[in-house]
């Protein structure tokens, strides 16, 4: 790893946060001052649900890695300052949930994400 000194993605950490159900992991890739920016069913894009900062943050992902589902990171592409991935997700019942996220860098940590989501009805 000839590139330690430069700050990059962690994306073993956001594998090992989104299929181990470890907030924490999830957690440490954003920056303090973070931005996420939810679209769905329920909060669609002319007023999306918006969380501010780690601790609005770390509510949201407590909640969704806290239920009883499995989670997977499906793909993950790290370009420069930006990384996109998809996660898909299921319930015992056999409800599935599909989410898509792009998001901005700064040092290695998400400073803007915005994540789309759908799910079975």
């Amino acid at each position: 790893m000839g590139t330690a000194a430069r700050a990059g993605f962690d994306t073993e950490a956001l594998r090992r946060g989104i299929e181990g159900d470890d907030t924490a992991a999830l957690l440490s890739l954003y920056a303090d001052d973070a931005e996420i920016r939810v679209v769905d069913r329920n909060t669609q894009p002319s007023h999306p649900k918006v969380l501010h900062g780690r601790d609005q943050i770390s509510g949201m992902l407590s909640d969704v890695y806290s239920r009883d589902m499995t989670h997977h990171l499906d793909q993950c592409v790290v370009q420069g300052d930006h990384v996109a991935f998809t996660e898909s997700c299921e319930y015992p019942d056999g409800m599935r949930v599909l989410a898509s996220s792009m998001a901005s860098l700064r040092n290695g940590k998400i400073t803007e994400q915005v994540l789309v989501q759908a799910w079975d009805e």
